[in-house]
């Protein structure tokens, strides 16, 4: 693989734009001192299509966010035939839609919390009270888009004025999003690497929730627990159910999967299929714990690199 060309995709038109440009230029760093050709490729300055596959030999997929990590770069990928890290088109499309990732999590026996969902033509607050009685969700309730990442647009409302508000806020910019009882305990997230559950981690946020700015900012003063605060037992336990979303979703290289630790049971938030390679990112310090260098982990993700998925 030495001799290989490596094409590292990084930035990108999301929200989480600067995210991937932090991921893209550390893992860059790392294939370059692990001695690979390195060049980069950025679809907000260029279309995918125009990635010359004739002087690429595998891509380094370090997007994040919509049309990076929603199966939409990697049929640009499949195209134009050029092996590529992380997870497929498909298993990269319902992981990334809370709703089908939500309703293959139950299929699995895997608990992740009740919700609904409501389209933005659909929306008026008698309806909206509805759904709540209906699905008997208590406040306080999270409401958030579909399909967004980094807790990008997630709202906590204590009661019904503060839903109303947020969900008129949120149909400003989204055409659908997702209602879920808000689950209180401890946050535990979990690296799947090639198929095998690496470690996990606790959080510890100082803010409301691990929201965007506990993840990527260093001032948010976000406490990170290795390993996670777990019996035995249970450290395993979540260890396991990580690796049964991986596999339920056909997901490859390496995943993330959220959850929440609460009155003695696991829920399973979302699992995300490229998570943040930055110097705050959980996986690659849930690698380090593991005696897995910075360096080794950008290299065991791109050698799983392939097509067809």
């Amino acid at each position: 693989m030495k001799n290989k060309k490596v094409l590292v995709v990084l930035g990108g038109t999301s929200g989480e734009r600067k995210v991937s440009l932090d991921s893209g230029r550390a893992c860059i760093k790392a294939l370059k001192k692990l001695g690979y050709r390195v060049s980069t490729f950025d679809p907000k300055k260029k279309p995918l299509n125009l990635i010359n596959k004739n002087k690429i030999d595998v891509i380094f997929n370090a997007l994040h966010g919509k049309d990076g990590e929603d199966g939409v770069a990697q049929s640009y990928f499949e195209y134009l035939r050029i092996p590529y890290t992380h997870s497929g088109i498909i298993s990269s499309c319902n992981a990334m839609n809370k709703v089908i990732s939500k309703e293959i999590f139950k299929k699995n026996k895997i608990k992740s919390p009740e919700y609904f969902v409501l389209e933005k033509k659909k929306y008026n607050k008698i309806k909206l009270n509805k759904n709540i009685k209906k699905k008997k969700i208590k406040f306080p309730i999270v409401v958030k888009p579909i399909n967004e990442g980094s807790s990008i647009g997630v709202k906590i409302c204590k009661n019904i004025f503060d839903l109303n508000r947020s969900t008129k806020s949120l149909f400003k910019k989204y055409e659908e999003l997702i209602f879920e009882p808000f689950i209180g305990g401890q946050e535990i997230q979990v690296a799947v690497i090639n198929g095998s559950a690496l470690g996990a981690i606790e959080l510890e946020p100082k803010r409301k929730f691990y929201d965007y700015k506990a993840k990527y900012s260093k001032a948010a003063k976000t406490k990170h627990i290795m390993p996670a605060n777990l019996t035995k037992s249970k450290y395993k336990k979540v260890l396991q159910i990580a690796k049964r979303a991986h596999d339920a979703l056909c997901c490859k290289g390496v995943t993330r999967s959220d959850f929440k630790f609460f009155k003695n049971k696991f829920y399973l938030l979302e699992i995300n299929t490229q998570p943040g390679m930055t110097n705050l990112s959980l996986v690659p310090e849930i690698a380090n714990y593991k005696g897995i260098s910075f360096t080794n982990l950008v290299e065991r993700i791109l050698l799983n690199a392939s097509l067809n998925r």
